[in-house]
């Protein structure tokens, strides 16, 4: 058995192997691409285990070798670096500590979804990519506005009185121009987030999961499907804290000894997860069995941060009934989980 540390930049992969005793075999680098992974494969032989840290390119990286025959593991940044910190860090010397984590078997290895999960984070966070671009567009055609003077008469500046109102305007150039192309690309996103919502509505109707989260106050079709490609295999969440703990919404805890102090929220785990169940509180707070709760937290609280605060709250309470749902394979209750072992 070999073991091999992966360190991925731009540019190259640096590999460090070594052999069943510990012993350095090899230490080289590659071009990370399909052809010199092959190459890479070929080269050290097997079988092989090895690691690489969770980064942009990764995947690819573990998909290829172990396509060769590779047993590879995805390791954990933040986790890798406190196993072993180091006083000197160079891609060399990380893809050393990699291997020799594998060696001693104390990867912090994090779960990788599979193919179908990926391609539904990818449709949902797409769509995603192109509303922000479209707030971006409109904001900047306020700032516009602002610039010159012109107060927005309509209530939404992007309906039908809101582009007469930009038609009359006599704004000089080259910021007519500007408004009129943010104005087309604001169409043209419009009529491809219409083709994506379309989409996510059409595969969602088949999943089952989708169909489940449908059921929770103030989600909908894109919301549902957001979250279902985040969360990925529910059974991977043995209780209803630890998909708490992994969407990030719960506040640092620093204590020791009578110390008892709390800190801003972790956000750990997938920021597309937090952003879909703050969405799902904009209309859940206005469910009979939270809005009693919700109000009395933004009214304890007051007006700067208190509807923060309680929309973080609410948003916990939905992931804890959305792990009772998808477990159970019930759909969402207003009196809560039934008592009773979880199957």
């Amino acid at each position: 058995m070999l073991y091999a540390g992966l360190d991925l930049s731009r540019q190259k992969l640096d590999v460090h192997v070594l052999d069943e005793a510990g012993r350095r075999v090899d230490a080289f680098a590659v071009r990370p691409d399909a052809d010199a992974l092959r190459t890479l494969a070929e080269r050290v032989g097997g079988p092989v285990t090895a690691a690489i840290e969770s980064m942009n390119g990764a995947r690819f990286v573990h998909d290829e070798l172990e396509r060769h025959g590779w047993d590879v593991a995805i390791a954990d940044a933040a986790k890798t670096k406190g196993l072993a910190p180091l006083a000197t860090k160079t891609d060399k010397i990380d893809a050393r500590v990699l291997a020799l984590l594998c060696y001693r078997d104390l990867v912090p290895e994090i779960w990788l979804p599979d193919l179908d999960t990926r391609a539904e984070r990818e449709r949902a966070r797409f769509r995603l990519y192109l509303v922000r671009h479209r707030t971006s567009l409109k904001n900047r055609i306020h700032a516009t506005l602002i610039t010159f003077g012109h107060p927005v008469p309509a209530s939404d500046l992007f309906g039908t009185r809101g582009r007469e109102f930009l038609a009359s305007l006599a704004v000089p150039e080259p910021w007519a121009t500007t408004l009129e192309r943010s104005l087309a690309r604001v169409d043209a996103l419009d009529a491809e987030i219409g083709r994506c919502e379309t989409e996510l509505g059409r595969l969602g109707a088949e999943h089952p999961d989708v169909r489940l989260l449908r059921t929770v106050p103030g989600v909908g079709p894109v919301l549902a499907y957001t979250i279902a490609g985040e969360i990925g295999d529910i059974a991977r969440f043995a209780s209803a804290k630890r998909l708490v703990g992994y969407t990030g919404l719960c506040p640092r805890v620093y204590q020791s000894g009578e110390t008892d102090r709390r800190g801003p929220l972790a956000k750990t785990g997938p920021k597309y997860l937090r952003w879909a169940l703050i969405e799902a509180t904009v209309h859940a707070c206005r469910h009979p069995r939270y809005r009693h709760k919700y109000e009395r937290t933004k009214r304890r609280l007051g007006k700067q941060r208190g509807s923060q605060v309680a929309r973080v709250e609410l948003a916990r309470e939905l992931a804890t009934a959305i792990w009772y749902m998808l477990t159970r394979r019930e759909p969402y209750r207003a009196e809560g989980p039934t008592p009773g072992l979880v199957a």
